[in-house]
C-alpha cells in the first residue's frame, strides 16, 4: 500500500534528499581488535527476525484507540478544550495523535537505516563496519514493522519539524562520529524510552509485540554507539568535544520538542498554544518528556562528554538525575522482555492447536 492513500496531512512532495559529503573509507588491516564490538556483531547476527512471521499482524486493533492506550497517558487528557469533545471527536483526536506518533517511529527508523549505511561506509574500524551492516538490516525490519502498523490502522502523518531538522544534520555531517552522536544516541535513545511506554502499557498485542521487538534490536544500537564513541571521544580536543557537547544539547532539545506535537494540533484544528502550555504545565506531561531521556543521559556520560555545557542544560531540562541509570539493566530487561512475548504467542499457538485436534 502507498501512504499517499492514508496520510491524514499530505507531506510537501513523495521524497526528501540530502546532498552527502563524506568518503567512503576501505581498510586493509582487517582488523580483529575489538573484541566487545565483534561480540556485539556476533549478538547481532543471533538475533534477526523477519517481522512477517515473528509478529502475528492478524491480531485486531480498536480503531477509536489503536495502540490501546491509557486515556490518562494522553498529551491532552485533562485539556479543557479536549475534555468538551464528544466521544466521537475525542477518539479522532487520540487516533491521529497514536498515528502522528507512530509515524515519527517510522520517519525515524528510516533516518536510521540511511545512517547506519552511511556508519558502514564512512567508519574506518572494520569491527564497526560490521555491526553497522546488522543495524541496517534491523533498520529496514523496522521501517517494515512500522509501515505495517500504520497499515492496520489505516492513517499516517508527514515527518515532524523538529525530528526533520536533526536528521538533516546528522546526514550532511562528514565527520563519522556525529552520525553515532546524533542517531545511536540521541534518536535511537529517545525513541527506546517511547518504544516502552508503549510496549509496557498498551493493552493492544499487535502494538504491545511491536516495540519489544523493535526494542530488542534498538538497545544493542545504543550500546554500539557507546561502545564506540567511549574509545573516540577521549582522543578529541577540548574545542572538539565541546563544539560535540553543544550540538548534543541542541539535539536534544529538538527531540523533545517533536513531542509537541504542533503540525497536528494545528491539522485538527486545535488550539495549538493552549495545548502545548497544557502539556507543559501537567504534570504527568512533563513526567513523560524527561523520562525520554533516561537512555540518553547516562550514554552521554560515559562517552565522555560530560562538560558543564551538557550538565547544565541536562539541568534546565530537569534530566540530570537519570546519570545513574544501570543501562547494562535495562537492556538485559528488554532481551527477556522481547523473549516472554515469544513464548506467549508459542503458547497461544499449541493451545489453538491442540484445540483444533
Amino acid at each position: 500500500m502507498a501512504f499517499s492513500d492514508i496520510y491524514g496531512v499530505q507531506p510537501d512532495a513523495a521524497e526528501w534528499t540530502v546532498p552527502q559529503n563524506y568518503d567512503a573509507r576501505f581498510t586493509w588491516t582487517y582488523s580483529d581488535d575489538r573484541k566487545d564490538l565483534l561480540n556485539l556483531y556476533a549478538k547481532g547476527k543471533q538475533q534477526q527476525w523477519d517481522a512477517e512471521y515473528r509478529i502475528d499482524w492478524d491480531q485486531e486493533i480498536d480503531f477509536d484507540n489503536p495502540q490501546g492506550m491509557p486515556v490518562e497517558l494522553f498529551a491532552l487528557h485533562g485539556y479543557s478544550e479536549f475534555e468538551k469533545m464528544s466521544p466521537a471527536e475525542k477518539a479522532t483526536v487520540r487516533r491521529n495523535s497514536q498515528a502522528w506518533g507512530l509515524s515519527q517511529f517510522l520517519h525515524g527508523e528510516q533516518g536510521a537505516l540511511l545512517c547506519s549505511a552511511k556508519i558502514v561506509t564512512q567508519v574506518p574500524d572494520l569491527e564497526a563496519k560490521f555491526y553497522a551492516s546488522t543495524q541496517t538490516i534491523d533498520e529496514a525490519r523496522h521501517v517494515e514493522a512500522y509501515k505495517r502498523l500504520l497499515e492496520k490502522i489505516g492513517l499516517a502523518h508527514p515527518m515532524t519539524g523538529p525530528l526533520k531538522t536533526l536528521l538533516d544534520q546528522v546526514l550532511r555531517d562528514n565527520r563519522w562520529d556525529m552520525t553515532y552522536l546524533g542517531m545511536q544516541v540521541v534518536i535511537e535513545g529517545l525513541a527506546l524510552a517511547a518504544f516502552a511506554g508503549i510496549r509496557d502499557y498498551s493493552s493492544s498485542p499487535l502494538a504491545a509485540s511491536v516495540n519489544a521487538y523493535v526494542m530488542q534490536d534498538e538497545a544493542r544500537h545504543v550500546a554500539f554507539g557507546r561502545l564506540t564513541l567511549r574509545n573516540y571521544y577521549p582522543q578529541l580536543t577540548e574545542y572538539e568535544r565541546r563544539e560535540r557537547e553543544q550540538f548534543l544539547i541542541e539535539a536534544c532539545y529538538h527531540m523533545r520538542d517533536r513531542f509537541e506535537q504542533r503540525e497536528l494540533w494545528e491539522h485538527l484544528g486545535l488550539d495549538v498554544e493552549g495545548a502545548c502550555q497544557h502539556m507543559a504545565e501537567t504534570a504527568s506531561a512533563r513526567q513523560f518528556r524527561n523520562h525520554l531521556f533516561n537512555r540518553i543521559v547516562p550514554v552521554v556520560k560515559d562517552i565522555g562528554l560530560w562538560g558543564e555545557t551538557v550538565q547544565k542544560g541536562y539541568a534546565d531540562m530537569g534530566v540530570l538525575d537519570y546519570v545513574n541509570v544501570d543501562l547494562d539493566a535495562l537492556q538485559a530487561n528488554d532481551d527477556q522482555i522481547a523473549q516472554q512475548f515469544d513464548a506467549r504467542r508459542k503458547n497461544i499457538e499449541e493451545v489453538a492447536a491442540i484445540a483444533a485436534e
